[in-house]
């Protein structure tokens, strides 16, 4: 350290501010809090997700599943029809069943037949072009092109023989 230097070097500079922020003092508790291993936005908004899912669907279940006397004795007295505790997830489970199946329809509607021309050709289909004939070996890069049906048929059912 006797090189005065060596302190206003940017790698020692940006070491001396790391080392600030690992080691944080919270204003409230007065200990040192490390900025590496806390959590992340995402996991905490994740595992509050999870808690308060695994919360609604025990709700649910007791709604659902508890006689009302039961429930009239705990002083639960306002609650929805038992007739949404049936609808609710029937709704749920047709609408699923419905977008999948129109979602298949669409791409059936969509598809061309295999009989069709489209199904091998379209707008960005690139003929192979013919280059001249060199006998160099300085010959150039062929472009980018489609392989034709015949000869990937040729390649693959007649090279066997």
């Amino acid at each position: 350290m006797g090189d005065p230097s060596c302190l206003n070097s940017p790698r020692r500079v940006l070491s001396l501010s790391k080392e600030r922020e690992r080691a944080t003092i919270d204003k409230f508790s007065g200990f040192a809090v490390s900025k590496e291993n806390s959590p992340k936005p995402s996991e905490v908004y994740g595992f509050v997700g999870s808690i308060s899912t695994v919360v609604a669907i025990v709700l649910f279940l007791i709604w659902a599943y508890i006689p009302e006397p039961w429930l009239h004795s705990v002083g639960i007295t306002y609650y929805p029809s038992r007739y949404w505790a049936f609808v609710v997830p029937t709704f749920a489970m047709v609408t699923v069943v419905l977008a999948i199946g129109f979602y298949i329809g669409l791409n059936f509607m969509v598809t061309p037949p295999p009989t069709s021309f489209n199904a091998m050709f379209d707008e960005y289909s690139r003929e192979p072009t013919t280059f001249a004939d060199t006998t160099t070996s300085d010959q150039p890069i062929e472009p980018l092109s489609d392989i034709g049906i015949n000869k990937i048929n040729d390649l693959m059912f007649n090279s066997a023989n």
